[in-house]
């Protein structure tokens, strides 16, 4: 029998990055258990009323809006190592506490949404500091690798994910299904404690008082509305975010109530476009080395800026092929912009920045979801479901420019971190230097 070499050179040859993936490929999985599980627990197990259902969301989305700023400075203070360690070990802790609340009869919605909201802090932490170690994890110019190969597992467990947590919910019921998850988070911070690298902390002067926690925040947000690339792209994925929450949060209600999809028609679409996403994912690298970096970044945001068109053009007599290709467009160029953009912010940041970045940057495109949810809900109310689709459509189609109108278009390869210095503006903010002109492609 032929043997099966395995691949070399690379992320391939790098154990620590092999140990991260690992971890986080089987994390992932078991967090597609726990996304239909909750839900399901609350719905079926605790009979939650729909106000109640509705704050399940609500709570896990919550801890971005409230923690991630100054999460940022704290990744930036400690060993974003063992950030995640701690952040892995304690959601292994939280969800394990929920199957054996119910065992002995006491777990009730409301100890079930606190649960939630805990579990939504830690991984706030979680994921700033996550972001924020890559890059001194790895080389710079492996970082788009590295982005597409984290990102292609989850685009994996999204795909196989849901079925996973289906069977195991009908063999074991919701609430031990649950712990799934919670033993895929003890696997993932096991083999980051096996990791050999170690971070040096930011060096600090015994006489030099601790850094006060608010001016450290605003040095982060600066930085990214400073920094014209990170602006823009802050601005076209928090726009695009904003519209697309107009399709997304009534697209379901759109496919039953007026398209009359059956679950497994829409299912199908879904499906489609979670192909799309490892599409994305295993291309993004191969796509920055033929554009270059900038233009792969403004390539990506045209395509997923208008793919929201498919939905409200999907005709009501055979939406299904419309409806497929605007998810698998969307999926595919939506993910690949993530993985480069999100490099593309990591090899620009300082070192000492890099928390501070990734939370403002979270912070400011996480900030418009809920918004663009209400507004999407109030349109569909006053007006039709349809009408909402064509709203968030059109808007969403101008959000790239964002990224065409600034200096992006013009770097071709990775760049070294703008500068570690920060000049201070009047009234205490600070401005993170701008890129410079067009001719250097080394940005």
């Amino acid at each position: 029998m032929r043997r099966v070499r395995r691949p070399t050179g690379g992320l391939w040859s790098h154990p620590d990055f092999l140990k991260l993936w690992t971890g986080q490929s089987i994390s992932e999985l078991g967090s597609q258990v726990s996304q239909l599980a909750i839900p399901w627990l609350a719905a079926v197990g605790l009979h939650a009323s729909p106000i109640a259902f509705s704050l399940i969301g609500v709570l896990g989305f919550l801890p971005f809006v409230l923690f991630a700023l100054p999460a940022g400075v704290w990744v930036d203070r400690l060993r974003r190592r063992q950030i995640l360690i701690v952040g892995d070990a304690a959601r292994a802790v939280l969800l394990a506490l929920i199957p054996i609340l119910w065992a002995i009869g006491v777990l009730r919605i409301w100890e079930l949404l606190l649960l939630q909201f805990v579990i939504g802090v830690f991984t706030v932490f979680f994921d700033v500091a996550y972001q924020s170690y890559l890059p001194a994890l790895i080389e710079r110019d492996d970082l788009v690798d590295g982005n597409s190969k984290l990102q292609l597992t989850v685009s994996i467990a999204q795909v196989g994910g849901p079925s996973l947590s289906g069977a195991l919910i009908g063999a074991i019921t919701a609430p031990y299904a649950i712990l799934a998850d919670s033993v895929s988070f003890v696997i993932s911070a096991v083999f980051m404690v096996r990791m050999r690298h170690r971070e040096n902390l930011p060096r600090q002067d015994a006489d030099e008082p601790k850094p006060k926690m608010w001016p450290q925040v605003k040095e982060g947000l600066a930085w990214v509305l400073g920094t014209r690339t990170l602006r823009a792209i802050a601005g076209c994925t928090g726009s695009s975010n904003f519209f697309g929450q107009f399709a997304f949060s009534i697209l379901i209600l759109y496919a039953v109530r007026v398209l009359h999809l059956s679950a497994f028609e829409l299912g199908a679409v879904f499906a489609v476009g979670s192909i799309g996403s490892i599409a994305g994912a295993l291309f993004a690298n191969r796509l920055q080395q033929r554009l270059g970096v900038g233009n792969a970044i403004v390539f990506t945001s045209i395509f997923f800026s208008t793919a929201g068109l498919a939905f409200p053009l999907a005709p009501r007599s055979f939406p299904l092929p419309v409806l497929m290709a605007g998810m698998a467009v969307f999926g595919a160029s939506a993910v690949a912009y993530n993985i480069i953009q999100v490099s593309y912010r990591q090899a620009i940041t300082p070192e000492r920045l890099q928390g501070r970045m990734n939370a403002a940057m979270r912070w400011i495109v996480w900030g418009t979801i809920p918004l663009g949810t209400i507004a999407g809900g109030a349109v569909a109310q006053a007006f039709s479901l349809k009408d909402a689709l064509w709203v968030g459509a059109i808007g969403g189609v101008p959000t790239f420019l964002w990224v065409v109108l600034s200096p992006l278009r013009s770097i071709r390869t990775m760049p070294q971190p703008v500068t570690d210095e920060i000049p201070v503006l009047p009234g205490g903010l600070v401005e993170g230097t701008p890129m410079p002109e067009p001719a250097a492609t080394d940005a």
